[in-house]
């Protein structure tokens, strides 16, 4: 039953319908049990009032009636419980027929995509880009390459070049003087001259020496 219900997608309308039935015949059988209920209960009091009335015969009747009506009402329920079992069953078959639907269309739909890009062509995307990434490296390096004058400088050369300008700032550094606290002022007592040395004789001592000469 549940095969010929959900082998097609087009029969799975006449499954909601299925439900649907099953529905309606649910909440007529629930009408049905109730109405007997109240009959049922109906009875019981007739059974009384025929009770208070000595009247006994009446009331066993009303009795019988009773058990009738609860003998129709426990097989309305039997009758529910059968459709709420068969609605569960469809239910699940639905659920069942529509996971397996979508696994198909998935698995349909991959190995479409398979066949739109198979293993060759993805090869071959990925020599291309390669290839591509290889000519933009080779022409970057030519585009870095240098031209005309500067194409014949000697690395080496101007390596060396560097290295004596930075040698000889060094040197420079070091012959500069350094740089020292002024003297504090000495004072001689009177009647004392001080006495320089001869290596610390300024131009117009000098100058006054050669006075002195050109004199004589």
């Amino acid at each position: 039953m549940f095969p010929r219900l959900f082998g097609k997608p087009k029969q799975e309308t006449n499954a909601l319908a299925t439900l649907d039935k099953l529905n309606e015949t649910l909440e007529m059988l629930e009408k049905k049990e109730k109405v007997l209920l109240k009959k049922a209960a109906g009875e019981v009091e007739k059974a009384k009032e025929f009770t208070r009335a000595k009247n006994k015969r009446a009331a066993i009747q009303c009795l019988k009636r009773k058990r009738l009506y609860e003998q129709q009402i426990e097989q309305l329920g039997n009758f529910q419980l059968r459709i709420h079992d068969q609605m569960i069953m469809l239910e699940g078959a639905k659920a069942t027929t529509e996971t397996v639907d979508a696994l198909r269309t998935g698995a349909a739909a991959m190995k479409a995509m398979q066949k739109a890009t198979n293993i060759d062509d993805v090869d071959k995307t990925m020599d291309e880009i390669n290839e591509q990434t290889e000519n933009m490296k080779m022409i970057q390096e030519a585009l870095s390459t240098p031209i005309g004058s500067a194409a014949d400088f000697d690395e080496d050369e101007l390596e060396a070049e560097l290295e004596e300008l930075e040698g000889a700032e060094l040197e420079e550094q070091l012959l500069q003087p350094a740089t020292t606290a002024p003297v504090a002022p000495i004072n001689v007592p009177a009647g004392r001259q001080q006495v320089r040395p001869a290596a610390q004789k300024t131009e117009e001592d000098e100058l006054a020496a050669l006075q002195a000469e050109m004199a004589l």
